[in-house]
């Protein structure tokens, strides 16, 4: 999508990007006289010539963006320099819908510009433009400049250049190598007319009009077409995100899944914008070829087996049409096969996301249970503790929580005393094993960790006569996380310090029950907001108080999110280990598809207690 932001978080005229991520006052040349585009770009990231007025820049317009909030053209110098550094395309904001068409040869004057998406906080790069323009048009019908081909050839192995300390890890004012680093090869290419030819889809399409493709279809490649995050030094060079140039009221955006093929050319001009970082603004775009993926289906589970599932269910709210009612609990009990145990995600209030006070969730869930009865599943029961209003995070006045189903024909629900949203529930030592002194409880509500955050829901179930401890998790977001393409390098993701405290708190919370009984069978689940190699999992893994269980599948197939087409885990199940005779699988039924329930794809496991 184009940036929502105005362009007010344009550095303006005679402020440019600290080299250290903050913001530098400084005056700049006076004019640049005869400047050409690739002076302008410079071989930094930020122009040598930011709060400069310029005249008369010389190009052909190779993209017209007359949309959004960030309306303006592409122009390219159809004579190039001769340094793979500098950028030979420039973006013209002009804030209206611009009086000029592809193939115009024009003159631009304006001021040189360095504009942040997100705003100078996000972190983010920023992207040369020229602003408050006056364009003179001199002859129409021009040969556009030739697409610069983007190809596994010329996209670097290696990801991006390291920060220096003395520029606070900023990347901005080191020379581009772009036969060296991938980010400054797309750098070295802002604002050109580029392509790319039969790429395969990595990210689907969503609403805003944009997918994701990969140019080194062998990079990480997962089975069903993929482009797996296998680690913080394994970024995937090969993605680049592809927009139209018309708006999707103008041109509908195809519809395409993962691993869907884009036949043919896409070309157009290289933006850089706060959702996607490098992305193809395409006046040509590529055919959609259907590759046939399907959603999984996961086992059903044998007498013997106790099967027990998270699924982030993505604001489920009774203002919701019965329509995401019916697919969720269709998805339930078809491709989940009825667990025995589901924990949800994100079942907001009664009202929805209507601020007014409302913290009950029984209708969201009655309305879920019932549909999922319709669907040929489970009577199943549930157990939930109402947070308290606007404590927990989420879409203001949701108050997502976290919630229990159970299907009581297989699963009995050990009820104790009576809980509330700041009460936390203790583990005891009772004749046969520890107990909880709530159940359902909240997990150490008071502590910091969780503001602003969901509090886990703990609960004890009794199956065959065993005892199982289920603690149910969302950790908090990434938000406030700088992305892959950040200025800064690597970038700096301040929010897994709370999901670091959250882990802490989960293991030493299993630790207790573990000191009543060292053997005693306890699941963690959940959306945790994180990934298998993080400090998150490290925490909460930490003395082999548990076990992540999806490191027991193949490395293609250990992820259940998808986002900027790196497939992905952020929702985990995790066994204390006593628990030895399990079978882990990541149904894949949302994040690798156009149309989706939710944007998780849900985990189920297969034990014998």
């Amino acid at each position: 999508m184009v940036s929502s932001l105005p362009r007010t978080a344009a550095v303006p005229a005679l402020v440019a990007l600290a080299l250290a991520g903050g913001l530098i006052v400084t005056a700049g040349p006076a004019s640049a006289a005869g400047v050409r585009i690739h002076g302008i770009q410079g071989t930094t990231r930020i122009s040598p010539l930011v709060g400069s007025p310029v005249a008369d820049v010389p190009g052909v317009v190779t993209g017209v963006r007359a949309y959004g909030s960030s309306k303006g053209f592409w122009f390219q110098d159809p004579e190039p320099d001769d340094d793979p550094a500098t950028s030979e395309g420039l973006f013209v904001y002009t804030g209206s819908d611009p009086a000029v068409a592809v193939g115009d040869s024009v003159t631009v004057s304006g001021t040189v510009s360095e504009f942040v998406p997100g705003g100078a906080a996000s972190g983010e790069q920023s992207e040369t433009e020229l602003t408050s323009p006056e364009v003179t048009v001199v002859s129409s019908g021009n040969a556009l400049p030739a697409p610069v081909k983007i190809t596994a050839r010329s996209v670097p192995a290696a990801y991006a250049p390291t920060g220096t300390a003395a520029t606070g890890g900023s990347v901005n004012g080191l020379k581009l190598k772009p036969r060296q680093y991938a980010l400054d090869y797309f750098e070295s290419l802002e604002g050109m007319n580029v392509s790319v030819s039969d790429t395969r889809v990595v990210g689907a399409s969503d609403q805003y009009g944009e997918l994701w493709v990969t140019v080194k279809p062998s990079e990480d490649a997962d089975r069903r077409g993929g482009t797996v995050y296998g680690s913080y030094d394994e970024q995937n060079t090969g993605r680049v995100q592809i927009q139209q140039q018309a708006s999707t009221a103008q041109s509908p955006f195809p519809a395409a899944n993962v691993g869907d093929r884009l036949k043919g050319t896409t070309e157009g001009p290289l933006d850089f914008n706060q959702f996607g970082g490098y992305t193809i603004v395409a006046g040509r775009l590529g055919t959609v070829v259907d590759k046939g993926l399907r959603r999984e289906v996961t086992a059903k589970q044998k007498k013997d087996q106790l099967a027990v599932a998270t699924y982030n269910v993505e604001n489920l709210a009774p203002t919701d049409p019965q329509s995401k009612f019916d697919s969720l609990a269709s998805a339930v009990v078809t491709n989940l096969s009825s667990p025995d145990i589901v924990s949800l995600e994100e079942i907001q209030d009664d009202s929805g996301a209507k601020d007014d006070g409302t913290v009950s969730a029984a209708g969201t869930v009655r309305k879920f249970v019932d549909a999922i009865a319709a669907h040929g599943g489970p009577a199943y029961a549930w157990r939930s503790v109402d947070p308290e209003n606007d404590k927990d995070g989420g879409q203001p006045g949701g108050n997502i929580r976290n919630v229990f189903l159970y299907n009581p024909a297989r699963v009995s629900f050990e009820d104790r005393g009576t809980a509330d949203a700041t009460t936390g529930t203790r583990v005891v030592s009772a004749q046969g094993g520890p107990d909880l002194t709530l159940s359902p409880g909240r997990l150490d509500p008071g502590n910091p960790a969780w503001q602003d955050s969901r509090k886990p829901l703990v609960g004890e179930f009794t199956f065959r006569g065993k005892r199982v401890f289920v603690v149910s998790n969302h950790f908090v977001s990434k938000g406030g996380d700088e992305s892959l393409t950040s200025q800064h390098q690597p970038p700096t993701r301040s929010s897994e310090a709370q999901r670091q405290e959250q882990a802490k708190a989960v293991n030493s919370f299993v630790r207790d029950i573990r000191a009543v009984r060292k053997n005693a069978d306890v699941v963690v689940l959940g959306d945790l907001n994180d990934f298998q190699f993080s400090g998150t999992l490290a925490a909460l893994t930490k003395g082999g108080v548990l076990h992540d269980d999806i490191d027991t599948l193949p490395v293609p197939e250990r992820y259940s999110y998808v986002y900027n087409g790196n497939t992905q885990t952020l929702d985990h199940i995790l066994t204390t280990p006593s628990i030895t005779d399990f079978r882990y699988d990541s149904v894949h039924i949302n994040a690798e598809f156009a149309r989706q329930d939710s944007d998780h794809d849900p985990q189920v496991l297969r034990l014998r207690p």
